[in-house]
């Protein structure tokens, strides 16, 4: 019979906040960072896929949902990289394997070059860093587009016009409580975050110095869309491995146990390579 583990959630105070976040399984400690609307349930469904190998945490990102924040104050990627860390120092014991996607995978980044030492592999998972894209490309203006969208029409219309940008969006559901979390999220997404996302450059020499396993990858669905190239760009850039992960953009949404596959052999390489065997996958932690 298969051990059921409880999922625990809590939070985390870090500076002008309080994290909520999500925690279970066992094994290595796995962080899971989301992008647009900063949710936790993003994850749920494939956390629970995964708690028999890897002790899973996901959170709201500061602002977000459940997590308090100064939601009149615009955010940066190296604040959200701290916020990363306190959970890593708080529930991972200071290191942890990271899986980002989107703005999260931007994050991922950044938290890497920042604080390599917390982080013991990253999977960064379709980064729109649209800056990295060629010189001309009409798609590095993608963000002032939708900016501009708020400013003229409401932060709503942005929202809308962004999810319509998003390839396979609409054709699959939603959690009913993710979604209405995620509509409360759009005025702070568009006031407060986007901006420091679609400004982002990576620290390339902090990044090349990080000594860190890094594995960009992309959908197999979006294949040519302006948030898949970013993954191939800095792959070639930093001399990664690349991986091809099944679906659209949020595939833990629309394909969460083929996502769950996919992610657990990419993170149980990741740390075999850089660790030893984790005790649970030699059968010591025996399930009844």
């Amino acid at each position: 019979m298969k051990k059921v583990i409880t999922m625990l959630n809590g939070t985390v105070h870090v500076d002008g906040a309080e994290l909520y976040y999500e925690i279970c399984g066992q094994g290595p400690a796995l962080l899971m960072i989301s992008g647009a609307g900063g949710d936790a349930g993003y994850y749920s469904e494939s956390a629970r896929i995964l708690e028999n190998s890897f002790t899973v945490i996901s959170y709201d990102r500061r602002g977000n949902s459940r997590s308090t924040g100064r939601r009149d104050t615009k955010t940066s990627m190296r604040e959200q990289a701290r916020d990363a860390k306190a959970l890593i120092d708080e529930l991972a014991g200071g290191r942890a394997l990271v899986f980002g996607n989107s703005g999260g995978a931007i994050i991922g980044l950044e938290l890497t070059a920042a604080f390599p030492a917390s982080v013991q592999g990253l999977i960064a998972h379709e980064p729109p860093i649209l800056g990295v894209l060629p010189d001309g490309d009409p798609d590095r203006g993608f963000f002032a587009e939708i900016l501009a969208v708020a400013e003229q029409h409401g932060v709503m219309a942005a929202g809308a016009r962004f999810v319509q940008s998003v390839r396979g969006e609409g054709t699959y559901p939603w959690p009913t409580d993710v979604h209405e979390r995620f509509l409360g999220n759009v005025t702070h997404l568009f006031t407060n975050e986007f901006a420091a996302f679609g400004d982002y450059t990576p620290d390339w020499g902090a990044l090349g110095a990080a000594g860190v396993p890094i594995v960009m990858a992309a959908g197999s669905e979006d294949r040519g869309c302006n948030y898949f190239l970013p993954s191939i760009i800095i792959a070639e850039q930093l001399g990664l491995p690349w991986a091809e992960f099944p679906g659209y953009h949020l595939p833990f949404m629309e394909r969460p146990r083929e996502f769950a596959a996919a992610l657990r052999a990419v993170a149980t390489q990741m740390f075999s390579n850089a660790e030893t065997v984790a005790p649970l996958w030699r059968g010591s932690a025996a399930l009844t």
